[in-house]
């Protein structure tokens, strides 16, 4: 029996994502750990490593991987670019029917091609293996706090992007001269915590959400929300996270009381549509709501928060919202308005980081099992679509697919 041959293809998605899933010397790991496997990759001039550095750890670089079993990416790939009968890995996007990959997914499955998307990858418990979460959150809270900086004129700090790595980025914070402002923090994940790092890093102390909402300090503060902290039973009963997961109908938003003490939002915590949005823009438009600037990291268009109308760049990565208007406008405008970064590929700003990062995952939590008989499923479970058609799991998608959402 031949080798299985895997390759890490270039990235063709504009914007161009610098990030791979595995580093050079990772690349060599997965050769030394699995004998079967032979792993190559696709020449790019886009990619964090270069094609030398993958050759100085002798993974050979080819121009196409016509003749490789598995495909590794990060970002959806281009339509154009699929080949059939293939196996691949990369961010589909496609789970929560997404309309603009509808026609991604539907070439998928016409190609016969087996999708395994990133995101889908779960222990037996249901728990993501694999992320690039954490560096969302490092990048989106510094980003959010240089977007502050920049609209009040405080201090200069580089953009993430233009850092080497994390620890380049870190030398920045002591630049940081934040007034005595309030930072509200949603979420609890993987994303949340990257952000906390951050904000750690920075010496900005965190308080509760009671005290946040309570006192007044004469320093910066963050408080760190749970689903808990801003919803509350239709019915007035006791709040379940399980139910509310699984029933978030039953519940409705109660962020307003921070959004009437908030300078600063950081958005980070997962939302379902199902779910209710965090505040409307006729809430924005009240003399008591504080808050003026959103690091939107989830950047769910029209999605919980009014004000993420388009997601952002890193190029250019903030405009404003004129909520009286209900129009985007250029960043930095009008102190009526809220000022908005919603990059949609935040660690792509440090993507050797993120990189190594992912890959190790990937390393230590995917193949093993790709690469065995999938005892635990892991793979099975993360598989979309395979043999041209959805699989069971995800027959859910089908409306989608055949085109017949509304």
């Amino acid at each position: 029996m031949g080798k299985i041959k895997i390759a890490l293809i270039k990235e063709g998605k504009v914007p161009k994502d610098k990030r791979v899933a595995l580093t050079p010397y990772q690349a060599r790991q997965v050769m030394e750990r699995f004998p079967e496997v032979d792993l190559v990759a696709q020449t790019s001039d886009i990619r964090c490593f270069t094609d030398q550095d993958y050759l100085n750890e002798g993974i050979h670089v080819v121009d196409t991987v016509d003749d490789c079993d598995i495909l590794l990416g990060v970002k959806e790939v281009p339509i154009p670019n699929l080949i059939a009968n293939k196996t691949y890995f990369f961010f589909s996007h496609t789970i929560k029917k997404q309309p603009y990959n509808q026609p991604l997914i539907r070439e998928v499955i016409s190609k016969k091609i087996r999708l395994i998307d990133y995101e889908t990858l779960t222990d037996e418990t249901g728990k993501r293996i694999i992320a690039f979460g954490r560096w969302a959150g490092i990048v989106g809270a510094y980003n959010g706090i240089w977007t502050f900086g920049k609209r009040y004129n405080l201090f200069d700090i580089r953009r993430a992007s233009e850092c080497f790595d994390l620890e380049d980025l870190k030398t920045e914070y002591e630049k940081v001269k934040l007034p005595a402002i309030k930072i509200a923090l949603t979420g609890g994940g993987r994303v949340a915590k990257g952000a906390m790092e951050v904000l750690h890093g920075m010496n900005i102390r965190k308080v509760t959400p009671a005290a946040f909402i309570e006192e007044q300090f004469d320093y910066p503060v963050f408080t760190q929300l749970n689903t808990r902290d801003y919803h509350v039973r239709k019915d007035g009963g006791e709040f379940s996270r399980h139910e509310f997961y699984d029933n978030p109908e039953l519940y409705d938003a109660d962020f307003l009381k921070y959004a009437k003490v908030t300078d600063l939002l950081i958005a980070a915590a997962f939302w379902d549509p199902n779910s209710p949005v965090l505040f409307k823009r006729e809430d924005i438009l009240k003399n008591d709501f504080k808050i003026n600037i959103v690091a939107d990291i989830t950047c769910d268009i029209e999605g919980s928060i009014p004000s993420t109308k388009k997601p952002s760049t890193i190029e250019d990565p903030v405009y404003d919202y004129n909520p009286s208007d209900n129009e985007v406008e250029s960043a930095f405008t009008d102190e009526g308005n809220i000022t908005v970064m919603a990059v949609d590929n935040l660690p792509c700003e440090l993507p050797r980081d993120a990189s190594e990062s992912f890959g190790n995952e990937l390393l230590n939590n995917v193949l093993p099992e790709l690469l065995s008989d999938d005892s635990r499923e892991v793979i099975k479970r993360a598989t979309i679509t395979a043999g041209g058609d959805l699989t069971p799991v995800y027959e859910y998608l089908r409306d989608y697919v055949n085109g017949e959402l509304k």
